[in-house]
């Protein structure tokens, strides 16, 4: 870059920083220090530059009852109906870039461990809707997901939510048992899937 002129891929991500951190969530915009908003009155965090955490089973919590619109406007999608399965939820939004590279991982471990009692669930997070549709249709996205412009649904997960992507497993009391606040690998997400779909009942 010369003459001190920024590049106009550099100023339409900058823009598009500033927009999602108005809303609560930082996209690809974190400093390193905890990242805290509120959106509704409910706060989302990013506690101390963690990218992943974990919850042993003694010291999970339950949620709340997240439910939300079909991002193809085919009725709701209800967590409650999942019950007794692994749950893999990914926040993303399709001008978000990992989400994009990201998403054909997703995808192959969904398909390696759905016989596993393992169901995958997207949140779409302030999105363009006709965007995100044209999104999971091109792509057949095999899992639902739902649209949460506003992140009621996001915020009755009750889990530190700093950056997009974020994926959440929980386990099959849908407990949150780790997140991970940037973008996964295949063969991380699989080991994780696996490991919490192989535990015992949580310790009384």
């Amino acid at each position: 870059m010369t003459g001190g002129r920024a590049r106009p891929g550099r100023r339409t991500a900058a823009a598009l920083c500033a927009v999602i951190a108005a809303a609560g969530l930082l996209a690809g915009c974190s400093t390193g220090d905890d990242a805290v908003a509120t959106e509704n009155g409910n706060q989302f965090v990013s506690p101390g530059g963690k990218t992943v955490i974990e919850y042993d089973q003694g010291s999970r919590r339950d949620i709340g009852d997240v439910s939300g619109e079909d991002l193809t406007g085919d009725g709701t999608v209800k967590f409650s109906d999942f019950k007794d399965k692994v749950m893999v939820v990914n926040v993303w939004a399709s001008w978000c870039p990992p989400c994009r590279t990201e998403f054909r991982d997703l995808e192959k471990v969904y398909d390696e461990t759905k016989d596993r009692g393992v169901q995958f669930v997207g949140i779409n997070f302030r999105d363009s809707r006709s965007s995100a549709q044209d999104f999971v249709t091109d792509r057949k996205v095999p899992y639902p997901s739902i649209y949460d412009y506003g992140g009621a649904s996001l915020a009755a997960l009750g889990v530190p939510v700093g950056v997009v992507p974020t994926t959440v497993i929980l386990d099959r009391q849908h407990r949150p048992a780790k997140v991970y606040l940037r973008a996964i690998t295949e063969d991380e997400l699989r080991d994780a899937v696996v490991k919490v779909a192989e535990e015992g009942p949580a310790p009384q």
